[in-house]
């Protein structure tokens, strides 16, 4: 896989738990610790991301 490829892959992924943050997020009794877990993944990727721009 090019960088490139894997900088996409990478903002896939980060799109695709954004959505599923502001899903749960939307449900009358949101799961705190199930949002907690996707903001972690999520800001791991935004971490690898910004280390694969350098």
């Amino acid at each position: 896989m090019s960088l490139d490829e894997r900088i996409e892959a990478l903002k896939s992924k980060h799109r695709d738990l954004e959505a599923a943050i502001e899903e749960e997020e939307s449900r009358p009794h949101p799961d705190d610790f199930h949002i907690t877990g996707l903001k972690k993944k999520k800001l791991r990727i935004k971490d690898e991301l910004a280390g694969l721009a350098r």
